[in-house]
This record gives C-alpha cells, structure tokens and sequence, in this order.
C-alpha cells in the first residue's frame, strides 16, 4: 500500500506545483489565460456552436472532435477521451450547450495549458538547472506564443497533445538523468494516451528509450528495451483495432485519402508556408483571412484562416528564431536531452515540410512541438552560463523577440475579437 501511495505522491508532484514558485507561475498563466478564455465563452459561441462542426478559426473542428473525437485514422483513441470530457462539461451545464458549457470547455483548456508552462518551467529549473530568473524569462515568451494563446480556449486535440507530449519529455528527462530506465507500464501509458490523441506522435514516446545508459553496449539493456516498446505497441494496437472492430483495411483507405487532401495544395509557395504557418504561425500570428464556410447542412457560417507573412519584420523574427534554434542544437550536439527534443521536432518537419502533410495550415500543429523552443532556448542559456558577454547578447536578443512578439500576438489577437464581433456573438 506504501509503494501504492508513494507512486501517487510522485505522480502528482510529476503533473501539478510542487514548489511555492511553481505554484505562484501557475496561477499567473491561469489567470491570464483564464480571463481571456472565460470572456469569449461567455460573450461568444465561437468555442462551440452545434451548427459549426469544423474551420469557425484557424481550421479547428472543435464540435467535430468533443462529439466523435476526430478522424479514427489520425486520433485513433481519442473518442474515448473526448466522451469523458463532453460528458463533464454537459453535467456542469446541465445538459446544455449553452455559455456554462463553452465557459467548462475553456476551463479544462486553460487548465491543461498552464499545467503544461509548469512543465516547461520544471525542465528549465530541474533538467536544465537555469537560475530562476532565466527560467521564468524563457517561461513568459514562451507563454506568448500564438499556439499557446489560442489552445488555452480552444478544446481540441491538440490542446491534450501539447501537454501531454511537454509532461512526458520532462518525464523522460527525469529518467535520462537519474539513468533509469523508462518502465514498460509508462511507455504504454504514454503511447496510449499520446498516440491516442495523434497517432504520428506515437513514435516519439519511445526516442529518450534510445538514449538510456549502455543501451548498445550491452544486449541485455538492448533486449528489455525491445520489449519494453514492443509491450507499448501491443497495447496500442490492440486498443486502436478494437476502436476499429478490428477493420484494419478502412486504416490504410482513409490514410491515403487524408494524405491527398491535406498535402496536394499548390496555391501558396512551400518556402512561404514553411516559414509562414510550420516555423512562424506557432509562434508569431500571421495576418487573417475571412472565409466563407457552410456545414452541408444548409447553415452557412464565416471562418478565419491564417495567411502568410506580409511584414519584413515577420520573416525576420521567424529566421531568427530558427538561427537561434539551429545555434542551440550544434552548441549542444553531444547533450542526449538535446537530442531527444530536437529528433522529435524533426519528425515533425519530414511529415509537414517534407510531406507536405497540411502545411497549408500547419500552424495548428503547434501543439506537437512548440515546447521545443522554450527548452532549445534553455539549453542555449546553459551552454554560455560560463560567458557574461554571450549571456548578456542572448538576453538582449530575446528581450528584442519578446517585445515584438507581444506587439504583434496582442494586436492580432485584437483583430480576432473584431472577427468575433462581427459574425460571433
């Protein structure tokens, strides 16, 4: 019963505060994001409405995926998840959707995205051991990136995800410095409940198993960590099959299908929505567009698309940070923490960049990798904490990022609640 208890403990210290200063970031970015997320519930429907199933803002399908979970073939468990969460909001609303229900729904984001900046500044401070002062520096930009924004209302997929992925990286990289192993029961766990929710994610749960001591040195390890992966895929795909009554061959159809339509869009130069929606529109809101949308049902609705960068300034900061990601990997090649985020991250570039995979609206995706900046950044810190000069360029050159950043994300956060305005309320 101890172990029991003790494993609980741990857990809970795992996910939630466990200092007074992790406490006090929490409530900041809960408040924050908690204001602004209770006031479009309460004040518009755009978080859900019964008549808009998909694309009411940047190609979300929150109605979509809070009533089936989504697509089987991309989120192969997710409608498991998403019962539960409908479920609760419809018993706290009284089975209605109405405002209560929106005002639950961005409750649970918000929640979910402050849980998740605890986990980016757990890492900060207990992995990469930065001085607080550059933990809660690197926390507050990374806190004003437009993926972070708009998921802390948005009941999606992707708002799940990008916990889940921040919570399980921190979790490894626990392991990683301890020189334990990953324990098959946590590798099942994490494959099931990230892989659910997106099933290229799936691989990334086992990248830190390759950077466990001695892994290749000795058979022994390099046999457990087989079988470790192998129980985690086994509970995977069974799970997955039985969500599908074991009708495998609808996976590969409806694979194919979802690949043609969302990597075959010729209207938009690949270099300018690289830039534009995979690196920037994450980080730095591009300008908007309003488009005209139907349900097939007969209700016609308007929603809002990101368009591409129209400002020098834009692609500026966008190369920048892509410079300064780049500075951060070679500067820490041999460091096997650096390794992990960044193998990670580049899953995410062959299928979107490379495939071509939704890259036309690849600024939803954020919720996959967006963590891998603020802990690039970290690392970048920690590899000139011995050079003041470097430290003090680096500080000036974020502050610089930071400002415009906040510059732009409000005012184009303001130009979404003029779209709310309009067609929303």
């Amino acid at each position: 019963m101890s172990l029991i208890k003790n494993k609980f403990i741990h857990f809970f210290k795992l996910v939630f505060p466990s200092t007074f200063t992790e406490l006090a970031v929490f409530l900041f970015f809960i408040t924050c994001y908690g204001v602004l997320g209770s006031y479009i519930a309460v004040h518009y429907r755009i978080i859900f409405d019964s008549r808009i199933p998909w694309d009411a803002y940047f190609s979300f399908d929150n109605k979509s995926i809070l009533m089936t979970g989504g697509s089987f073939e991309r989120h192969p468990l997710s409608y498991y998840f998403f019962n539960w969460i409908r479920e609760f909001a419809l018993f706290i609303s009284g089975g209605k959707t109405d405002a209560t229900f929106r005002l639950t729904l961005a409750w649970l984001s918000n929640i979910v995205i402050s849980l998740n900046m605890i986990q980016v500044f757990k890492y900060l401070k207990n992995i990469i051991r930065l001085p607080l002062y550059y933990c809660l520096f690197i926390l507050l930009f990374f806190g004003m990136f437009s993926t972070n924004i708009i998921l802390s209302f948005t009941p999606e997929n992707f708002t799940y995800t990008l916990f889940l992925l921040t919570l399980y990286n921190y979790y490894s990289a626990v392991k990683l410095r301890k020189e334990t192993k990953i324990p098959a029961l946590a590798l099942s766990l994490a494959g099931i409940t990230i892989g659910g929710l997106t099933i290229t994610n799936f691989v990334k749960v086992f990248i830190p198993v390759l950077f466990e001591k001695n892994l290749f040195k000795n058979w022994r390890n390099l046999g457990n960590a087989a079988l470790r992966v192998l129980i985690a895929t086994v509970c995977y795909v069974l799970l997955y099959l039985n969500r599908i009554d074991f009708k495998y061959e609808a996976v590969f159809s409806k694979t194919n299908q979802q690949y043609e339509k969302f990597s075959n869009v010729e209207s938009m130069p690949t270099w300018d929505m690289i830039l534009s929606f995979f690196f920037g529109g994450n980080i730095l809101f591009p300008g908007f567009i309003i488009s005209d949308k139907h349900n097939m049902k007969g209700f016609n609705f308007k929603g809002l698309y990101m368009e591409l960068y129209t400002s020098p300034l834009s692609y500026i900061f966008v190369c920048l940070m892509m410079a300064l990601m780049i500075w951060s990997y070679c500067k820490n090649f041999k460091n096997k923490w650096v390794q992990v985020i960044t193998l990670s991250f580049l899953f995410d570039i062959v299928i979107h960049c490379v495939m071509r995979f939704g890259l036309h609206t690849s600024y939803i995706y954020g919720g996959h990798f967006v963590f891998v900046y603020p802990l690039l950044t970290g690392w970048l810190f920690y590899a000139y904490r011995s050079s003041p000069k470097t430290l003090y360029v680096l500080t000036l050159t974020f502050s610089v990022l930071l400002m415009y950043l906040t510059a732009n994300n409000v005012f184009r956060m303001s130009e979404f609640f003029d779209f709310l305005n309009s067609y929303y309320q």
